[in-house]
């Protein structure tokens, strides 16, 4: 007759003496999917960062005054080096912002920004917070952040972000089917391009450039 420790004991679960749970694997597999999380954050930044970058270039571009302010740089002495007292800063502003829609030339883009940025210009400094965060460089996004709030008169409130980007969005929702430069307008900027090789900053615009301005605004 079986007693009830016999009972008992047939009916223990057994005890594994060796764990076959891998502790080496299992942090490798928690640090791969959190490398993938955060890779997977910073890519949406940088998206984020260039669609907005686009939506306020749109904006800069289309501007009442754009193609005028153009104008008066070209107006400057192509053979003197653009500088402040020399330098129509709503028109650099506005230039950077017709290179970086053509998609083609980014670096010239950027020089033209940091000039309108360096006289003042604070949207100008914001795109260029937007630009170097669409290309993963935090670290040059910080400093024009920093030169948006603090370095360029007083300090802003939080909301001036938020009210540029509304204003932009109200005008141009959809950036990405938004209507694309002229033809015209594209084969001036590339005329520059080829008269500034072999420098890979596009030059100061001509009138040419901006008279195509002038009528891409009314299209």
């Amino acid at each position: 007759m079986r007693t009830l420790d016999d009972v008992l004991a047939g009916a223990a679960m057994p005890v594994r003496t060796h764990s076959t749970f891998d502790v080496g694997a299992a942090l490798k597999k928690l640090a791969i999917d959190a490398g993938r999380a955060h890779t997977t954050a910073d890519t949406q930044l940088a998206a984020q960062a260039g669609q907005r970058l686009t939506v306020i270039a749109r904006w800069m571009l289309n501007a009442p005054h754009a193609a005028h302010h153009v104008d008066q740089l070209a107006r400057g002495n192509p053979d003197r080096p653009v500088e402040e007292d020399n330098l129509d800063v709503e028109g650099a502003a506005v230039f950077a912002s017709l290179l970086h829609l053509t998609g083609q030339h980014p670096e010239s883009a950027q020089f033209w920004w940091q000039l309108a940025a360096g006289a003042g210009h604070r949207a100008s400094a914001y795109c260029l917070h937007l630009h170097h965060t669409a290309l993963g460089e935090q670290r040059e996004a910080s400093h024009w952040l920093h030169q948006v709030l603090y370095d360029l008169g007083d300090r802003l409130d939080d909301a001036y972000f938020e009210k540029v980007e509304a204003i932009a969005r109200y005008l141009y929702p959809r950036p990405a089917t938004a209507a694309p430069l002229t033809g015209s307008l594209e084969m001036e900027v590339d005329r520059l391009a080829d008269d500034g090789a072999p420098c890979v900053i596009v030059p100061r615009p001509d009138r040419r450039l901006a008279q195509a301005l002038r009528e891409h605004s009314r299209t």
